[in-house]
């Protein structure tokens, strides 16, 4: 077993983190010392995560992201836990929908709207009054490159991830200068969240990026360690975009 770096006295929430993107944020996060504490909703998924992770630095919390005892819960318990919470990766999403958005179910559209961008206001709110109004940290909000331009048959998913980037930069004018709010758009990232989108045909949607490959987890667990960092202090509603070129194809051929 590979023995972990000294703790770094930082303490991070990460929410819809038992598996994907939230995991990749999480390992990266206990890799320089951090501890952590992890949502998501199956009590069997997070409680593997955690002992993957390490259970003596990290505590999963089960719940929903939009219920709202669950925001309070899972921040009440991390402060219990480790007595502080410097960063917050809103990270929990929803794409229950594949299809033209002009003949969405408005409850549907109700239900992404509530998961992706309304619960990660409420865990802000939660974390900003638990802590960091008065301590500072960072707030690093996981949207996706479908919220920068059209998205064709996920058009609901990128209209609340447009509505994450603008929270961005609405939480990172009314934070500063305590707390730092920045956003990561990922391209497609090889989770069982993303899979529909290149199951069964993934060296061919590879080939469309100039890199030559899908993102992975650790990918953008790189990008939230840097935005959480010292090293990211001059960096403030933001939005980095990990896409491996993608976006570079845009209006060619």
């Amino acid at each position: 077993m590979t023995e972990l770096p000294a703790l770094s006295g930082k303490v991070a929430l990460v929410t819809g983190a038992s598996r994907g993107i939230g995991y990749g944020v999480a390992e990266a996060l206990v890799a320089r010392g951090d501890r952590v504490c992890i949502t998501g909703r199956g009590e069997d998924a997070l409680k593997e995560a955690v002992e993957k992770l390490g259970a003596d630095r990290v505590i999963g919390v089960a719940g929903k992201a939009h219920d709202v005892e669950h925001q309070a819960a899972a921040v009440e318990r991390t402060m219990e836990a480790f007595g502080r919470v410097d960063y917050l990766v809103n990270n929990a999403g929803t794409n229950p929908v594949f299809g033209p958005i002009a003949d969405l179910d408005l409850d549907v559209a109700r239900k992404v709207f509530e998961t992706n961008v309304v619960s990660a206001l409420g865990f802000a709110q939660r974390t900003w009054h638990a802590w960091q109004k008065d301590n500072g940290g960072a707030i690093v909000n996981i949207a996706s490159v479908a919220g920068l331009s059209a998205s064709p048959f996920i058009g609901a998913y990128g209209v609340s991830k447009a509505a994450m980037i603008n929270l961005t930069q609405q939480l990172a004018h009314e934070f500063a200068p305590k707390v730092r709010v920045n956003a990561i758009a990922p391209a497609v990232v090889k989770t069982k969240f993303a899979q529909a989108l290149y199951e069964g045909r993934e060296a061919e949607a590879a080939a469309s990026y100039p890199l030559g490959r899908l993102g992975v987890p650790s990918d953008i667990g790189g990008a939230a360690a840097f935005l959480t960092s010292e090293q990211s202090d001059w960096v403030t509603g933001q939005t980095l975009v990990v896409d491996g070129g993608i976006f570079l194809n845009a209006g060619v051929g």
